[in-house]
């Protein structure tokens, strides 16, 4: 097996782990925060939703960790520890030089995150607000931890924003030389839209189906924020230094809540 078919079995199993992660949050419990979903009785045993919520994120995954093994060499992009474990060279000596931007970039994230929820909160509607702070509760850590810093990273960064740079480098450049700083540009600008978009079913769901201006801005707006680090990350520093920042977010955000839980109920 090439070092390259490795890369990609080794960030499939990456992305894996916060698809199964999933697991920990109770369905039950989300499902029934759903105000659409209140009251009805559900259309599919939960055993069966189980298996959907892994067999599908999870063919995501393994097409993104495909995707981003044949197309990043081609543009310049690249998962150095993961490459380097791949090709059987030692792991952390690839993964230290991304360590502190991605804390740094992971900090400003979650710092930002926090300030946009604080700042927002008033405008948004009453239901989602308190269905937020619901769902928050029931998602376990370590999920937050797998699921938003890994899985996503291989899913948004590691295999569409590759695609975009090499689908933007093959169309404006007809695939001479390397991708241009516009290409690259571009790229997490759009990937970091999908990502904010990608918030957005769960959101409207938890408002009861109700696709308000100011909840819809909110969401694509703080997520996407957040997609311009990692993405940034991604291209100067490789995949695992936006999956520390993704990580470390998570963790600020956690942290935030914990020591001024006030936060939630302002």
């Amino acid at each position: 097996m090439s070092a390259r078919a490795r890369l990609s079995i080794i960030l499939f199993l990456a992305g894996f782990a916060g698809v199964l992660s999933f697991q920990l949050v109770d369905l039950a419990a989300l499902i029934s925060m759903l105000p659409e979903a209140a009251g009805k009785e559900m259309p599919l045993p939960m055993a069966v939703v189980r298996i959907l919520s892994v067999v599908q994120p999870a063919a995501f995954v393994g097409a993104a960790a495909f995707v981003g093994m044949m197309l990043s060499p081609k543009v310049g992009l690249s998962a150095p520890a993961a490459e380097s474990l791949a090709s059987g060279r030692r792991f952390f000596p690839a993964l230290k030089p991304q360590i502190v931007p991605g804390l740094i970039g992971g900090v400003i994230g979650g710092v930002a995150v926090i300030a946009s929820w604080v700042l927002w909160r008033p405008f948004l509607p009453p239901q989602f607000a308190s269905k937020a702070e619901e769902f928050n509760q029931i998602l376990p850590p370590v999920t937050r931890l797998l699921y938003g810093g890994v899985t996503e990273e291989v899913l948004l960064r590691w295999g569409l924003m590759t695609f975009l740079v090499w689908a933007g480098w093959k169309v404006f450049q007809r695939g001479r030389g390397n991708p241009g700083t516009s290409a690259f540009i571009m790229a997490i600008i759009l990937s970091s839209v999908v990502f904010g978009i990608g918030h957005l079913p769960l959101a409207v769901g938890l408002n009861g189906g109700v696709a308000a201006l100011s909840l819809i801005t909110y969401v694509v707006v703080a997520n996407s924020a957040f997609g311009l680090i990692a993405g940034y990350l991604y291209w100067s520093r490789g995949l695992e230094s936006a999956i520390v920042a993704h990580m470390t977010t998570h963790g600020v955000i956690l942290t935030g809540l914990s020591l001024l839980p006030s936060l939630d109920r302002a």
